[in-house]
């Protein structure tokens, strides 16, 4: 047993994981001999100090409510299907009486409520689950990260940059994650979920603006009708059919949005078993210098000789700063999906 870097309990086992918080402890390494005077001490080699958490109890609760809400998606399409299905009857002539009506309209409130609550748990649960992965991803690759922990959590509540920022910390998590390295990282997966999650927001606001072009026709053609004024059937069949059209459209996007929650399912899988397997791993070293420049030296390692016969490379003139190139920049600004 030795003391946790997070909670300071001795209560490491020799998994590295504590007993007392859970969080998963790197194990500290022993610390080289001290060099000649004035040259600084090699660091361990390893994992930076500090603990990566892969308690799984977050990553858990979302995949359970994911499939939560899959199921009042699905209950949101049946009865959006009612209400579709009534204004079939009317386009085609048949009898519908006005309950028939109320009774679809209540039925699609009381699914939209109940795909609002389990949603709202799932918008709680995330931000947390994203951070804790942000934090992870920086211990696995220390500085090469283009936003903050705190951006992980609120870039996803902040409007216009909520549209790029979120996804490019996610590239940086999927990339500081992946047990073969940054470059053998395939982020098809992460894009999948990322495109139809927007695609399915789209659509469904196209689908409800539509609904509400349509829907305020009728109740101006109602008003109309009280002050004597009155629209002819084919004009307000023509608003009826809108309407119908507007809600097929919205039930094309709730089976994107399911579709987008299948693919949430298995990015939330997919990065916790990925973090789980980067962990028992070295930091990142960083990338090759730049073209002229000595690559950088290995995260814990001192700079060694050159090949066989040569000698080692000659140090900086004395007060003359070290060449600062070869450590690369994060990963780099560039669109969503970099």
């Amino acid at each position: 047993m030795y003391p946790c870097g997070n909670c300071g309990a001795a209560a490491v086992g020799p998994d590295g994981r504590c007993g007392a918080c859970g969080t998963y402890q790197q194990q500290l390494q022993q610390q080289p001999p001290p060099g000649p005077p004035g040259y600084p001490v090699a660091p361990p080699m390893g994992m930076p100090v500090g603990g990566v958490d892969l308690r799984r109890g977050l990553a858990t609760a979302l995949t359970v409510m994911f499939g939560v809400v899959i199921a009042a998606l699905v209950l949101v399409v049946v009865a959006r299907g009612g209400q579709h299905s009534v204004l079939g009857d009317i386009v085609d002539g048949r009898a519908v009486t006005e309950k028939d009506l109320e009774d679809a309209d209540d039925f699609f409130a009381g699914a939209q409520a109940i795909y609002a609550v389990v949603t709202l748990v799932v918008v709680i649960l995330w931000p947390i689950w994203f951070r804790r992965l942000r934090l992870n991803a920086e211990v696995f690759a220390p500085g090469r990260h283009r936003f903050s922990s705190g951006w992980a959590a609120g870039s996803w509540f902040t409007p216009v940059v909520n549209l790029w920022f979120p996804k490019q910390i996610a590239n940086d998590i999927w990339r500081a994650s992946s047990p073969q390295g940054p470059e053998q990282a395939r982020r098809g997966l992460l894009n999948a979920w990322w495109v139809t999650w927007w695609v399915a927001i789209g659509v469904g606001m196209i689908s409800s603006i539509q609904y509400t072009v349509a829907d305020n026709k009728l109740d101006d053609f109602e008003n109309d009708a009280k002050s004597g004024k009155f629209h002819s059937r084919d004009e307000i069949m023509d608003v009826v059919k809108d309407g119908k059209n507007a809600i097929g459209v919205s039930m094309f996007a709730m089976v994107l949005m399911i579709a987008a929650a299948i693919l949430a399912i298995m990015v939330v899988r997919q990065i916790t078993a990925m973090q789980e397997q980067r962990a028992q791993l070295p930091p990142q070293p960083p990338a090759p210098g730049a073209y002229g420049g000595m690559a950088p030296t290995p995260y814990g390692a001192m700079p060694g000789y050159g090949q066989p016969g040569y000698g080692q490379p000659p140090a900086p003139g004395y007060g003359q700063p070290g060449q600062p190139g070869g450590y690369p920049p994060p990963y780099g600004p560039g669109p969503a999906g970099q």
